[in-house]
C-alpha cells in the first residue's frame, strides 16, 4: 500500500491508517454533533460499539477501497443515528418504536422479584449497584431503575420527586 518492504509498509499503514481514520471520526462527530456518542437509547450504544469495530477495520485495511469502506461506513452509521434522534424528537411514535423502557427494580427500600425476573436481572446485581451507589439501607432506597441503555439507575436520600421516574415502568403480577 505505501512500502515494498512488510515491516515498513505494516507500520506505516499502522500510524497513517489510524491517524487519518481517528481525524475522520473526529471530524464527523464534530459535524453531527455531541450526542453521537451519547448512550441515551439503545440505538446509540450499537453505533458507539460498531463506530469502534469499524475505526478498527479501517486501521487494518490492506487497500484503498477497504479503507474507503469503514470510514464511509462510519459517516452512513452516525448519520443514520442523528436522523432517529431528531426523528424521536419530532414523533411519539417513532419514540415508542425506537426506545426501550426505563423499569424500576427497587422502590422505596422493597425489591420488586417481577421486575427482576422480567428484566433478567439477579438480586446480587442489584444489590452490587446499591453498594456501588453508596446506599447504605434498603430503608434509604427511593428507587432504582433498569434505564433504556441496561445502565442501573440507583436514587437515594430523603425524598424522591415522583417526576424523576417519569416514563419508568413498574411491574406487578
Amino acid at each position: 500500500m505505501f512500502f515494498d518492504s512488510v515491516p515498513l509498509d505494516i507500520l506505516a499503514r499502522a500510524l497513517l491508517l489510524s491517524a487519518i481514520a481517528l481525524v475522520w471520526v473526529i471530524f464527523v462527530v464534530r459535524v453531527i454533533g455531541l450526542r453521537t456518542f451519547s448512550k441515551m437509547t439503545a440505538f446509540d450504544f450499537v453505533a458507539t460499539v460498531a463506530t469502534g469495530s469499524l475505526l478498527a477495520g479501517a486501521c487494518q485495511a490492506t487497500t484503498w477501497p477497504e479503507f474507503a469502506q469503514p470510514t464511509l461506513a462510519i459517516s452512513a452509521l452516525l448519520g443514520a443515528q442523528f436522523v432517529i434522534a431528531k426523528l424521536r424528537q419530532a414523533s411519539d411514535q417513532i419514540e415508542e418504536t425506537v426506545q426501550n423502557e426505563p423499569v424500576i427494580l427497587m422502590r422505596n427500600g422493597k425489591i420488586s422479584d417481577d421486575a427482576l425476573r422480567e428484566t433478567r436481572v439477579a438480586r446480587a446485581d442489584l444489590i452490587a449497584k446499591l453498594r456501588e451507589a453508596n446506599a447504605l439501607r434498603f430503608s434509604d432506597v427511593r428507587a432504582v431503575v433498569l434505564e433504556t441503555t441496561g445502565d442501573i439507575s440507583v436514587l437515594h436520600g430523603d425524598d424522591l420527586d415522583d417526576a424523576m421516574l417519569e416514563g419508568a415502568r413498574s411491574v406487578t403480577s
